[in-house]
């Protein structure tokens, strides 16, 4: 099964809605949305599904037993993130702890623990045909990149055994969850918006995609609302040797379509036009 990652560098590219596209166009039988911070691929193409839920244990948090605790107040003083406190009681504020264990470590009447705590939630939508993998990371919760990785874990051991492409839509940005969503996959298709900024995290992300040695190729959305930035981005591709799948056009009615539920090839539209042209250039690369 051919994996598809589709990536941006920056919120806000259109990165989501041609990543829904994408799953229309091809029927995709498996695919992922792995922005566990805030996802909402779900919100197009899982309306008519009810997820399967399971929690997520992440990074442990300290507990204390109170009926052990002789309030001695080593843990508070040496906590160096504030993380407890005294009303009645020492209290651990679960939002601030990050699982360090040196509160475990230095109390003297062995009255903390380090707990497993539930740090997010995994959803499988699963029919007959489809499965499509995602999960929330709880506020407060860290380990996004191994949350990342259970989400592409459940969709590959899910999917069907003729499912011949996945499509995975990636988080924002190259941290954590964008490196766990790259490792393993086949391509990355980078959506760039020609602004400043959209040109500056565009390269960032390219720069660490390369670090993998998969392919990448590039898109432009909302290419007509700066035509010199756009140019700088196809001058960008050249020079480093890119394929450029496409540019799509700034479209008002891209946003209707979403608001309504649909995808960009629901309707007739420019940008969904333009879009069947990326899709088709992304698969002949992906599947040379």
């Amino acid at each position: 099964m051919k994996q598809l990652l589709i990536l941006s560098g920056k919120g806000g590219t259109g990165k989501t809605t041609i990543a829904s596209a994408f799953i229309a166009l091809s029927d995709a039988k498996a695919y992922a949305d792995c922005d566990v911070d805030a996802p909402n691929l779900h919100l197009i193409m899982a309306q008519d599904l009810e997820p399967e839920r399971t929690d997520y244990y992440g990074m442990p948090k300290a507990e204390i037993d109170t009926d052990k605790c002789t309030e001695c107040g080593l843990c508070k003083e040496t906590c160096r993130f504030d993380a407890i406190s005294k009303d009645e009681n020492f209290t651990v504020d679960f939002f601030a702890c990050e699982g360090c264990g040196v509160c475990e470590a230095i109390c003297p009447a062995n009255a903390i623990s380090l707990k497993p705590t539930v740090s997010g939630e995994l959803m499988l939508y699963v029919d007959s045909d489809r499965v499509f993998s995602t999960a929330q990371l709880r506020m407060g919760s860290g380990n996004s990149g191994l949350l990342v990785t259970e989400v592409k874990k459940r969709m590959k051991t899910a999917a069907r055994p003729d499912a011949d492409l996945a499509i995975i839509d990636g988080s924002p940005g190259i941290g954590c969850p964008v490196i766990a969503s790259i490792s393993g996959v086949d391509m990355v298709l980078v959506v760039a918006e020609p602004s400043v900024s959209g040109i500056s995290d565009m390269e960032r992300i390219i720069k660490t995609a390369e670090t993998f040695h998969t392919k990448i190729c590039v898109c432009i959305n909302k290419h007509d609302i700066n035509p010199a930035n756009t140019g700088r981005i196809e001058e960008f591709c050249r020079e480093r040797g890119l394929p450029l799948a496409g540019k799509i056009p700034f479209d008002p009615e891209a946003v209707t379509a979403v608001n309504n539920g649909q995808t960009i090839v629901d309707i007739d539209c420019p940008s969904g036009s333009a879009v069947k042209e990326v899709f088709r250039n992304t698969m002949e690369l992906l599947f040379a």
